[in-house]
C-alpha cells in the first residue's frame, strides 16, 4: 500500500500537482467565456451544451492539427474587464485539479491584439487577475511570457520583452518560445534570447522536438540557451540527447493529451514521457491548452499512471523534477518543496498511502 499504482482519477485529482507548461489561452472557464461572447454579441450558440462543442476539440477524436489550432480564437474579449473575468474564472478552478503550483504561461499579443489594446497594460491585468484568484483558493502562481515566433520576428520581441522588463513584475520569471518550430527554427532568435540570458532575471523555455526532430532540441539549448523544453517528444530518438538533459537537469515539459490530439505522437500509450522518466530524463506531466482539448492535468495522471504504472513515489518524483525546473530563485525553490512534500504526506494519510 505505500507506494502503490493509483488510476482512480477522483483520487489523483487530489494529489498535489506542479505544472510547468499550461497555457493560459488554451484554459478558459467555459460558462464565463460563454457570457462574454453572447455579452459581445459575438456569432455563438446561445445553448451552453452546442456552444461548449463548437469551442473545444473533441475529446475523443481522432488527431487534427489543424482543427486543434482552430479553437484559438483572438477576438473574443472586446474590453478590458472580458480579460480579468475570463482570467480570474479560469484561475479560481486550477485548485479543483488538485494543482499545488503553476508557471502559467500567457501572451500578451493574444488577448490585446483584437482591439489593439496596450500590452503592457494587459500584461499587468492578467498577471493581478490570476494573483487575486490564486490567493482566494491557496494555489501558488508564477508567470511566463510566451512570444510567438510566427507572428514576431525577434526584434519586434526584443522591443516587447524590454518593455515588460520594465514593468518589474516580480511573480513572471521566464520566457517562453512558442508557434511553428518547423518554419521558424532557433536559429532564427538567437539574438533575442542572449539578450534575455545577459539580463539573466528570466529563464528561458523553449517549444522544441514536438513535431520537429531532436536536433532542435539541442538547437534550443546550445543556441538559446533553454533551460526547459515544450514538449521535446523527439528526445526519445537520441540517446545522446537524453544524457545531456540528465547531466544539465534540462527539464522536459510533456503533454500526452496534447501531443495526441495535435497528431504529433500517434500513439498515447507508447508517449515517450514513461520511457523517458525510466532512464532517468527530467520529464514532467503537463495539460497544455486543458479546455480547448476537453481534458484537464488530472486526466493525463491517470493516463500516464495507467500506461507507465507510474506509482505515487514516481509522481512524487515527476513533481520534484516540476520543481527543480521552476524558474525561482534556489531559497524560494528549497522552501517550495518542502511545502510541497508536507501536501504530499497530507495526501497519503488521507488516503492510507
Amino acid at each position: 500500500m505505500a507506494n502503490k499504482v493509483i488510476t482512480d482519477g477522483a483520487a489523483l485529482r487530489r494529489f498535489p500537482k506542479v505544472e510547468l507548461h499550461r497555457h493560459l489561452e488554451g484554459t478558459f472557464a467555459l460558462p464565463t467565456l460563454h457570457r462574454i461572447a453572447l455579452r459581445n454579441g459575438l456569432p455563438y450558440p446561445e445553448d451552453f451544451a452546442r456552444f461548449q462543442k463548437e469551442v473545444q476539440f473533441p475529446r475523443d477524436a481522432e488527431p487534427d492539427f489543424l482543427l486543434f489550432l482552430s479553437k484559438f480564437k483572438n477576438d473574443w474579449y472586446r474590453s478590458h474587464q472580458d480579460i480579468r473575468d475570463i482570467v480570474r474564472d479560469s484561475v479560481l478552478s486550477f485548485a479543483e485539479d488538485g494543482l499545488f503550483f503553476i508557471e502559467l504561461r500567457f501572451s500578451p499579443e493574444h488577448f490585446a491584439f483584437h482591439n489593439n489594446f496596450d500590452r503592457l497594460e494587459v500584461t499587468k491585468l492578467i498577471v493581478d487577475a490570476a494573483n487575486e484568484a490564486a490567493a482566494e483558493t491557496g494555489v501558488l502562481i508564477r508567470y511566463l511570457i510566451t512570444f510567438n515566433r510566427a507572428k514576431q520576428n525577434q526584434y519586434e520581441m526584443i522591443s516587447l520583452y524590454r518593455e515588460l522588463r520594465g514593468l518589474q513584475i516580480p511573480e513572471i520569471v521566464g520566457i517562453d518560445l512558442a508557434g511553428d518550430e518547423t518554419n521558424f527554427p532557433p536559429q532564427q532568435f538567437t539574438e533575442f534570447f542572449q539578450v534575455v540570458r545577459d539580463d539573466g532575471v528570466y529563464g528561458a523555455t523553449i517549444h522544441a522536438g514536438e513535431v520537429s526532430p531532436a536536433q532542435q532540441v539541442w538547437d534550443a539549448i546550445e543556441l538559446l540557451h533553454a533551460a526547459r523544453i515544450g514538449h521535446g517528444t523527439s528526445t526519445i530518438d537520441d540517446p545522446l540527447l537524453q544524457k545531456r538533459l540528465i547531466e544539465e537537469g534540462v527539464v522536459l515539459e510533456q503533454c500526452i493529451t496534447s501531443n495526441y490530439q495535435t497528431g504529433s505522437w500517434a500513439d498515447e500509450k507508447n508517449h515517450p514521457l514513461g520511457r523517458l522518466f525510466r532512464a532517468g530524463v527530467p520529464v514532467t506531466i503537463n495539460s497544455d491548452d486543458p479546455t480547448i482539448q476537453d481534458t484537464d492535468l488530472t486526466d493525463d495522471y491517470v493516463k500516464a499512471c495507467t500506461y507507465f504504472d507510474l506509482t505515487v513515489d514516481d509522481l512524487v518524483t515527476l513533481n520534484m523534477n516540476a520543481l527543480d525546473g521552476t524558474f525561482l530563485p534556489d531559497t524560494e525553490k528549497s522552501e517550495l518543496k518542502q511545502r510541497y512534500l508536507r501536501a504530499v504526506t497530507a495526501f497519503r494519510t488521507a488516503h492510507n498511502l
